[in-house]
């Protein structure tokens, strides 16, 4: 668990120090110079560490400038590496040489915190968008949020392929159905799309400026609405960073109906998922039939839970509700039927010619290009990288029971949907087994207290991938910084790779099957 901080403490030697501000002690985090930031994550690349997240916070009230912090990770090992940057020279030196995930990382951290990343090719924008003013900071301390913006003038930059027969074709940010903003650009040579770049941040909200100004049990209520559909993990990932931080030990019973709620989780957005994709490839009757069961499965949650989406079950400290034997034999008695309905389901998608001819060898992300850009969760394990938090950096229960992971290499439209059938069937086992051996007692425990200038992190398996929370508090407890990073942060990058040589029809269908979060991203 310490390979990688060795590997940088040998590298750098005595320029590298430990940071014991962070909690758990399971993540390491050094502190290195900043002039030597990108040598310490070269190192890190030649162990095919990847890069998790980068972000900043501004250590002003604590009399210091401000900090760059990158998040690697290499099977079970996190390792975070902190610089700091002083006030009167914002700048760092970027990581995008190595690390293809910086690129966007960086571009939001010169947005939203004002430090230049030196080096980085790309000095657009990202999530903050063109028309504001250029030295508004929303996550400096210095910055306003009760104040309006000035609108200004301002336009994207995007880039063009440029050739005899090439054309473009700007699609949203509104769409026709009902999913959140986002503009696409494709450039196209007939049917076939040379390339496509994103434009996101249309529905920013300044959520993680907004942490700053909440307690942090009223945190919990906004992890939770950072991408609706993930409101368990997410909730999730804030509590278990806060509880790491303050050193509070929840009761077993909390870990066991957590780890329910996340299953029940992913399994409904799962269903959701694969009635979608074969929407759009006008498979109309699978729709509606895989989300016929979603809408049973989530009105068993309301009936047990109170919330059809399980919002606001899990706070720091352990859950807000509780089951009993009737409503555990409810869900025992709802899996049988599931589980055959389901599989009659996949039968009729397996089965499908036509359909099989859409989704095979479409949107192709080859495994060393979701190494190279680091993707999670589904779109990892269709693409032939084996990672998922519940076996890689488990917490309870799933550090007691066994987390089978399916992993695909063909890395197309057709594996991402095949990883979902497979993630389906894993997650009734898996709620099968904490059922049967749910612990007893308390279902909540006391928040700890918050000491000043302690930071907190955690990595939660969620249903599109792994997200990170890192929190860190101010001089008087009170929370200094949240940072959120959902998979899609990372997984954006791949459907734009993914696209190249498709032809324009199919890319419904190579975004569904990727099903990324723009609120996620757009914090």
């Amino acid at each position: 668990m310490i390979r990688l901080k060795n590997l940088v403490m040998n590298v750098l030697g005595p320029d590298a120090r430990e940071d014991d501000n962070i909690a758990p002690s399971t993540v390491m985090s050094l502190v290195v110079p900043r002039k030597r930031f990108a040598e310490a994550t070269r190192a890190l690349k030649k162990e095919y560490a990847l890069l998790a997240a980068e972000w900043a916070a501004d250590e002003t009230p604590f009399g210091r400038g401000y900090a760059v912090f990158a998040c690697f990770r290499r099977e079970q090992e996190y390792l975070v590496i902190k610089t700091e940057v002083p006030a009167t020279d914002p700048t760092f030196p970027s990581l995008t040489k190595k690390f293809a995930a910086a690129f966007r990382f960086e571009r939001q951290i010169e947005s939203l915190m004002g430090l230049t990343p030196v080096g980085n090719p790309d000095p657009r924008p990202w999530i903050k968008h063109e028309d504001w003013p250029a030295d508004a900071w929303p996550l400096r301390k210095s910055f306003d949020a009760r104040k309006r913006l000035p609108r200004v003038a301002g336009e994207y930059a995007w880039i063009r392929a440029e050739g005899d027969g090439i054309y473009e074709i700007p699609v949203g940010p509104v769409h026709a159905g009902i999913i959140e903003p986002g503009h696409f650009r494709f450039q196209a040579m007939g049917e076939a799309v040379v390339n496509l770049e994103e434009r996101l941040g249309y529905v920013h909200k300044g959520i993680e400026k907004r942490f700053e100004s909440l307690a942090w049990e009223e945190g919990a209520r906004l992890a939770a609405r950072v991408s609706g559909d993930t409101t368990v993990a997410h909730s999730l990932a804030y509590a278990r960073a806060v509880e790491a931080m303050t050193g509070t030990i929840i009761p077993d019973r909390a870990h066991w109906l957590r780890a329910l709620f996340l299953e029940r989780e992913r399994i409904a957005n799962h269903l959701g998922d694969l009635g979608a994709i074969c929407n759009d490839v006008a498979f109309a009757i699978l729709l509606y039939h895989f989300h016929r069961l979603k809408e049973s499965f989530v009105r068993t949650n309301m009936k047990l839970f109170g919330h059809r989406f399980l919002m606001d079950r899990v706070v720091p400290g352990g859950v807000t509700v509780d089951i009993d034997a009737a409503g555990i034999q409810t869900i025992l008695e709802e899996l049988d039927p599931l589980t055959r309905e389901f599989e009659r389901l996949v039968k009729i998608y397996d089965d499908n010619s036509s359909l099989e001819d859409r989704v095979r060898e479409t949107g192709i992300l080859r495994p060393e290009t979701a190494r190279d850009l680091g993707m999670v969760g589904i779109v990892a394990r269709a693409s032939g990288l084996n990672l998922d938090c519940r076996i890689h950096h488990p917490f309870p229960p799933y550090d007691r029971i066994a987390v089978n992971v399916p992993v695909l290499i063909s890395g197309d439209a057709h594996a991402r949907a095949w990883i979902r059938v497979e993630e389906v069937r894993e997650s009734i086992r898996i709620i099968r087994e904490l059922l049967k051996d749910m612990p007893g007692g308390r279902i909540s425990a006391p928040l700890a207290p918050v000491l000043p200038d302690r930071s907190g992190f955690a990595a939660v398996e969620g249903w599109r991938g792994e997200i990170i929370t890192w929190v860190q508090s101010g001089p008087k407890g009170e929370i200094n910084r949240c940072m959120v990073r959902d998979p899609s942060s990372l997984n954006w990058l791949g459907l734009e790779q993914c696209i190249h040589g498709n032809i324009v029809p199919d890319f419904p269908l190579c975004n569904k099957s990727f099903n990324q979060s723009y609120s996620g991203n757009d914090l």
